[in-house]
């Protein structure tokens, strides 16, 4: 079994766990050889809560805190990072910290299976609340349920919980030692790490390393914040012989802003690539929002989301609407290459791609907004939140005086891989922006794909489903707002059905 060793700090001291498997998960070795039991395994898919911890990395002169499911997260993608868990909030005087004592004043644990996961992402809003929005101003409901939208609770006990969230604010501040922390982590910085020849996982610090890494190793397997990769191990029960992790790679957890296009790199998080994708658009807020939990939105990255290419992967369909292209890296003898090419036309089938085995997926290049765009995604799942979509449906119109100029169309859930509509494009490109040309359109959208039937949604579901989007999409560019149940007036709606 390969192993090597693992470094984070915690509790005040650096730990060192000198044989790790490269295999094992972080909730594994929470339980099993740090003996921390209060981390809880609900799922083993990242889809509950119950395993969320608090990791920290620096910022600049800052921590920045992330809460992450532990149980789909490989052990050594924290190595050099800062951990909390459950048992770590408590002082040393025995008094609770806010977001423990504001659960209990509020009444918020039932069972309490899930507490502590709870509890973690509650830490985890507290200290975001402290250290990047601060100036004293409440938490908002809104913020809570943002916050708390990995976490399930079979209680069903929601309100205490999120007044819980709000109330924490008001009992006597607790503040982490962030100089410490800072400190302990550039010492965990100057570490050598996973970067030997035969290192079983292997954690490039730089873009050269990675590709140097990737052209020795073509085999290993390549993850961008495990939230698939994850749950590999955890469900399928894989092995990997050699991992290596893009996710430490300094050029590639950029944003770069240029005059018509946003760069992000593909170890860039969801959580961060989305908010860069909302500055832009705002109108992808809620859609940002629904992409699974927090705590998975923090560990996964937007490149290891789009290089995964599922047929489900929410980001793609978004993506392909907005017309984004990737670019694609290898170390070739002694030179660096590159090639470009359309999101859409990666793909090849089912998880298959046109990447040459020691060839990274680097950057995400997704063209800004213009101003006579018209663009939404909708996302169509059992749950509103932290649930994969039966259908995703993306797009961006371009319409000047009445007439559909450009279209550009992507769908998710509809095929054994994410695709653009080019039928449906067609159907739009030319024709007058009117209600007749959305029916014939929603025809063609219905005609173009032939989905399976699964456990999320029928063949037919997913067909309808389609051409009701696009009719939604028309119905919203005419004014209409009571399209969701967000924007719904049910006194409204129901004045309207009366008469």
């Amino acid at each position: 079994m390969n192993t090597q060793p693992l470094r984070f700090f915690r509790r005040g001291e650096i730990v060192t766990l000198p044989a790790v498997a490269t295999n094992r998960t972080l909730l594994e070795v929470l339980r099993e050889d740090l003996h921390c039991t209060g981390t809880k395994e609900g799922c083993g898919e990242g889809d509950c809560g119950a395993c969320t911890v608090v990791v920290g990395e620096a910022d600049g002169d800052s921590v920045k805190y992330s809460a992450i499911n532990s149980c789909i997260r490989m052990a050594h993608s924290i190595d050099g990072m800062a951990l909390w868990t459950v048992e770590d909030l408590t002082a040393a005087n025995g008094d609770l910290h806010p977001a423990q004592q504001a659960l209990v004043d509020c009444h918020g644990s039932q069972c309490g299976f899930c507490t502590p996961g709870f509890v973690m992402s509650l830490f985890g809003l507290y200290q975001k609340h402290q250290n990047e929005i601060g100036k004293g101003e409440a938490i908002s409901r809104e913020q809570a349920q943002t916050a708390l939208s990995g976490n399930l609770c079979r209680c069903t006990g929601y309100r205490p919980i999120l007044d819980a969230a709000q109330a924490m604010q008001a009992l006597p501040a607790v503040r982490v030692n962030a100089a410490e922390v800072l400190s302990n982590l550039q010492l965990l910085a100057h570490i050598p790490r996973g970067l030997e020849a035969d290192s079983a996982y292997i954690s490039p610090r730089t873009l050269p390393e990675l590709l140097k890494a990737r052209a020795r190793h073509p085999n290993a397997q390549l993850v961008a914040g495990c939230t698939d990769v994850g749950l590999w191990v955890t469900k399928q029960h894989q092995q990997f012989d050699r991992v290596l992790d893009i996710t430490q790679v300094a050029e590639l957890r950029r944003i770069e802003q240029y005059p018509h296009h946003l760069a992000i790199g593909a170890a860039v998080t969801l959580t961060d690539a989305f908010s860069a994708l909302v500055a832009d658009r705002p109108q992808l807020a809620e859609f940002a929002h629904r992409f699974a939990g927090l705590p998975v939105r923090n560990s996964g990255t937007l490149g290891g989301n789009v290089a995964n290419g599922s047929p489900i992967g929410d980001s793609m369909p978004l993506l392909i609407a907005l017309g984004a292209n990737v670019v694609l890296m290898r170390h070739s003898g002694k030179k660096v290459t590159h090639r470009e090419l359309p999101l859409e036309d990666i793909y090849t089938g089912y998880r298959k791609n046109v990447l040459k085995p020691d060839e990274v997926l680097a950057w995400i290049k997704v063209p800004k907004a213009t101003a006579s765009e018209r663009s939404r995604v909708y996302k169509v799942s059992k749950r509103f939140e932290d649930d994969i979509s039966a259908v995703c449906l993306g797009l961006n119109l371009q319409i000047d005086h009445g007439l559909v100029m450009r279209a550009s169309i992507g769908a998710g859930g509809v095929a054994a891989t994410p695709m653009r509509a080019r039928q449906t494009e067609a159907a739009l490109i030319g024709q007058p922006w009117t209600q007749a040309t959305v029916h014939l359109a929603i025809q063609v959208l219905r005609g173009e794909f032939t989905p399976l039937s699964d456990m999320r949604a029928s063949a037919a579901y997913r067909s309808a489903v389609l051409g009701n989007l696009l009719q939604r999409f028309w119905l919203e560019s005419q004014g209409t707002v009571q399209t969701d149940l967000h924007t719904l007036d049910l006194d409204t709606t129901a004045q309207g059905v009366a008469a």
